[in-house]
C-alpha cells in the first residue's frame, strides 16, 4: 500500500524532539509529545498511534500523503505533516461519532470501527450491489469461524501441536536448538521492495534480534525477553519502544524460532479448520488473558506452521498482523522456515534466509535497547 512513496514516507506525521523517549522501565512516550497538531488521539503510546494510522489507511486505501498536507514530502522537514488538512479534519469528526456510536449502543467495546462502513472505500457505499448479493463470496481464511465447543470430529489442541513438534523433529531436539546466527535478504516498503541484507539472532527461549541493512540506515528490531524497540531511520522517532499489542507481537514473533513454547503460551486454545491457498490447515486460535487472541494454521499434510495471524488493540479497533511461514529445511535436525511474508496495515515484507547456525554464543547485549537511529531529512 505504501510502497510506492518510498521508505521516507511511512510515518511522516510532523515530530517534535526524539529527547523525551522512555528509557527502559519508564513511561512510553505519548502521541501529543511526540507529534504536533495531535487532538484527539492523545495518551496512547506512539507504537499504537501508528497502528492507528495503519488502521485509517487500511480501511480508506490511502497512504500517508493522501490525507497530510501535499508539501510534505517536498519541504525538507516534517513540519509540514502536522499542517491540518480537509481530510485530517474529517478523520477527527469521525473518530468521535464512532466512539459515540460505541458508548451508547455496545457499552463502549469497539464492535464499530472505520473498516465496518469504510471496507477500502473513502465513501462508505449507500446503494446494495447487486453484484456482491448474488455472487459466490470470497472466503477469508483470517475471518474463519471456530465454534466454542470445537468442531466434532477435529482433533484436540494437544493433537494438532504433538503432529507440530513432531514434524519439526521431535521433542527432544527442539531442546537442543537454543541458539541460532542467521542471515539472508529482506525486501519490503522500507527498501522500496529492493532486496537488502538482514541479519537475525535468536536465542532461547524468546529473545530476537532483527537488522536490515537499508540505503538510510540500519533498521534494528529487539526484544530481549521482557521489553522491545524500533530504531530505524524511517520512524517518526529514532528510537521507539514497544508496547501492548506490539510488545505482545514482538514477543509471539521471537518465539516462533523456539516453538515448543507455543501451546503454553496461548491457551486456552479452540480449534477449527478451513482452506489457505488450496491447502486443508487446522486452526488453532488461542486467547490468553488479558490479550488480543492469536491464530496458527497449520498444514494438515504436513503439520508445519504456515500461518500466524496476531492482532493489536487501538483506538478505532484491532489491526491485524499476518506472517506466512514457507520454505523449512533442516538446521540442527530442527525444521525452520527459511521464507516468511509479513503482511499489516502499513505494508508487507519478505524475509529470505539463505544461511542459519546453530547453537552459537550470542552476547546478550544484542537483544537489549538499540543505539537510536541516525535522523533522516526528506531531502
Amino acid at each position: 500500500m505504501l510502497g510506492a512513496l518510498g521508505g521516507a514516507l511511512v510515518y511522516l506525521l510532523g515530530i517534535r524532539s526524539a529527547s523525551g523517549q522512555a528509557g527502559p522501565g519508564a513511561t512510553p512516550q505519548v502521541a501529543e509529545a511526540a507529534f504536533k497538531n495531535v487532538q484527539v488521539l492523545k495518551g496512547i503510546p506512539v507504537d499504537e498511534f501508528m497502528d492507528t494510522m495503519g488502521m485509517f489507511s487500511a480501511a480508506l486505501s490511502l497512504n500517508c500523503s493522501d490525507c497530510h498536507s501535499q508539501a510534505s514530502d517536498k519541504s525538507g522537514t516534517w513540519d509540514a505533516f502536522a499542517e491540518d488538512t480537509p481530510l485530517k479534519r474529517t478523520a477527527r469528526r469521525m473518530m468521535l461519532m464512532v466512539n459515540a456510536l460505541n458508548k451508547d449502543n455496545f457499552g463502549g467495546a469497539r464492535f464499530v470501527t472505520c473498516w465496518t462502513c469504510h471496507r477500502g472505500d473513502q465513501r462508505p457505499k449507500v446503494v446494495p450491489s447487486l453484484a456482491v448479493q448474488y455472487s459466490t463470496p470470497l472466503d477469508d481464511p483470517n475471518e474463519v469461524e471456530i465454534p466454542a465447543k470445537g468442531l466434532p470430529g477435529a482433533p484436540s489442541a494437544d493433537q494438532v501441536f504433538d503432529t507440530y513438534v513432531e514434524s519439526l523433529g521431535g521433542a527432544e531436539r527442539l531442546t537442543r536448538l537454543t541458539s541460532f546466527v542467521a542471515a539472508g535478504t529482506y525486501s519490503g516498503y522500507d527498501t522500496d521492495q529492493a532486496k537488502v541484507p538482514v541479519d537475525i539472532f535468536a536465542h532461547a527461549p524468546s529473545q530476537r534480534a532483527v537488522i536490515v541493512h537499508t540505503s538510510l540506515g540500519d533498521s534494528v528490531r529487539t526484544y530481549d525477553g521482557r521489553a522491545g524497540w524500533i530504531a530505524a531511520p524511517d520512524r517518526p522517532l529514532p528510537l521507539m519502544a514497544l508496547t501492548g499489542g506490539n510488545l505482545d507481537g514482538a514477543k509471539t514473533e521471537a518465539m516462533l524460532s523456539f516453538p515448543a513454547q507455543l501451546k503454553q503460551a496461548f491457551s486456552p486454545w479452540r480449534v477449527g479448520e478451513t482452506t489457505l491457498d488450496d491447502r486443508d490447515v487446522q486452526v488453532l486460535r488461542g486467547t490468553p488473558a488479558g490479550q488480543a487472541p492469536v491464530t496458527l494454521y497449520f498444514d494438515k499434510q504436513s503439520g508445519l506452521l504456515v500461518r500466524l495471524v496476531r492482532l493489536v488493540d487501538t483506538p478505532v479497533g484491532r489491526v491485524p498482523t499476518q506472517i506466512d511461514l514457507a520454505d523449512y529445511r533442516d538446521v540442527a535436525g530442527v525444521k525452520l522456515p527459511f521464507r516468511w511474508i509479513s503482511t499489516w496495515t502499513n505494508g508487507r515484507s519478505t524475509t529470505q534466509l539463505s544461511e542459519v547456525r546453530p547453537n552459537l554464543p550470542i552476547d546478550p547485549a544484542r537483544f537489549g535497547r538499540p543505539a537510536p537511529a541516525p535522523p533522516l531529512t526528506l531531502r
